[in-house]
């Protein structure tokens, strides 16, 4: 009886421990977005009359001016995203997904909901404001201590940040005034600034539509790298393709409504019969 009892007690310590070894690891949230919603204000095009002290009357009265209408860009939106995800942002054009963007920046205030965050997000977009009339050398310091590096991490990863954008693969563009610069050449000094650093949360708008492929490749590379460095992305494009490679999570935006949140896969699969309607 003592030997059966002590096979058994041996059978659930082991039964316990395999259990023990096999609890999935906690996952680590780093947005939450929970009921967001986004108004712009914006001047229909009435022409505003009236003094100063009109304008502040109307302000204490809480009214809005002649011409004013509101635009309802993103409507009740919900979702928690975690450490290591790869997220892509999928609509038609209007759908609110750069406004979405914006907002977890903290760039635009919520009308209501609210939006959590666990780090700095970092928002990179295609008209991401560099200065035209410095060169691209003092553009990527800059953009670096903007950023939060310091100037000793930017002068380390300096020459990585120029190879990686191919800015000097035709001259030395580097050390010319960005005005001089295509609009891709740009875009890709802008990506590659933006992606020496390790984020909490990358937000990527559109940065992977312009290049050539071999800049694709090696962004998408780079974002792979990032969700490994324990960071998580966010990636709008209207590249189906780059949405494919780069993430293993879709949340598709239509009219400001979040329509559906799942694998790659599924998700583009549905978009895709849906704009083919």
């Amino acid at each position: 009886m003592a030997v059966a009892e002590k096979s058994a007690a041996a059978a659930s310590a082991h039964k316990d421990e395999g259990a023990a070894e096999a609890a999935p690891v906690e996952r680590r949230p780093t947005v939450i977005a929970d009921d967001l919603h986004i108004v712009y204000r914006v001047n229909g095009g009435g022409r505003g009359r009236g003094s100063a002290t009109a304008a502040l009357s109307r302000i204490l009265r809480r009214k809005a001016p002649a011409g004013m209408r509101e635009v309802h860009a993103v409507k009740g939106v919900s979702f928690t995203a975690y450490r290591g995800e790869a997220i892509g942002l999928i609509g038609s054009n209007g759908s609110g997904k750069s406004t979405l963007l914006r907002a977890i920046a903290g760039l635009l205030p919520a009308e209501r909901g609210r939006v959590y965050t666990d780090g700095q997000p970092s928002l990179l977009g295609v008209n991401a404001a560099l200065m035209n009339d410095l060169t691209g050398e003092r553009n990527v310091i800059l953009g670096g201590l903007a950023m939060g590096m310091s100037r000793a991490q930017i002068l380390e990863r300096y020459q990585d940040i120029v190879d990686f954008s191919g800015i000097n693969d035709k001259g030395d563009f580097i050390s010319l005034p960005m005005r001089t610069y295509s609009s891709g050449m740009a875009a890709r000094l802008r990506f590659s600034i933006a992606a020496a650093k390790d984020h909490d949360v990358l937000m990527i708008d559109e940065a992977l539509a312009t290049g050539d492929k071999k800049f694709q490749r090696r962004s998408e590379a780079r974002i792979r790298e990032l969700r490994q460095e324990a960071g998580t992305v966010f990636l709008v494009s209207h590249n189906n393709k780059s949405i494919r490679d780069t993430c293993d999570r879709v949340l598709w935006l239509e009219s400001g409504e979040l329509r559906m949140d799942g694998p790659t896969e599924e998700v583009m699969k549905a978009y895709e019969e849906f704009t083919r309607k």
